[in-house]
């Protein structure tokens, strides 16, 4: 399915909203979304590492692992990954392990990026498989959750 910059703004509210819950629920604001190849919800998460306390639950890790279980297979070429924050090294490797077709994210990560921002680890040599990626997706409404979050929870 083509998806269009609409559907990719659809899926990035969805992933700003799973983010919202995290927040509130004291964890770094982060949501992730995983579309079919036919525009169906395949898998959603938010950031769950306090909650679970396992340093591995990131909203990326989780919604892999559900769309693994969803569809029967890891390998996940035909989906697309909607995610509020650029990824960092462990999401990013795994999302190329996965084999997600396309990458969506909406604010870069100046500190752990490792996407486009810090470093591109789908475009090392170290990647056997390159994800398509398109960036900044409500870039401005998802820095604004994090940047909120960070500001209360510093004080």
């Amino acid at each position: 399915m083509k998806r269009n910059y609409t559907t990719h703004r659809q899926w990035m509210r969805r992933a700003l909203e799973l983010a919202r819950v995290a927040g509130e629920a004291g964890e770094v604001p982060v949501g992730a979304v995983i579309v079919g190849g036919e525009g169906e919800l395949i898998a959603e998460a938010e950031n769950r590492r306090e909650r679970d306390r396992d340093p591995t639950a990131h909203a990326e890790i989780l919604a892999l692992r559900f769309a693994g279980r969803k569809l029967g297979d890891w390998h996940l070429e035909a989906c697309t990954l909607y995610v509020t924050l650029e990824p960092c090294p462990m999401c990013a490797g795994a999302i190329v392990q996965g084999r997600i077709g396309l990458l969506v994210y909406g604010a870069d990560d100046p500190k752990t990026g490792t996407v486009r921002t810090v470093l591109n680890l789908p475009e090392s040599a170290v990647s056997f498989h390159r994800p398509q990626v398109l960036g900044g997706i409500l870039e401005g409404e998802c820095r604004r959750q994090l940047q909120a979050w960070f500001s209360r929870h510093r004080r």
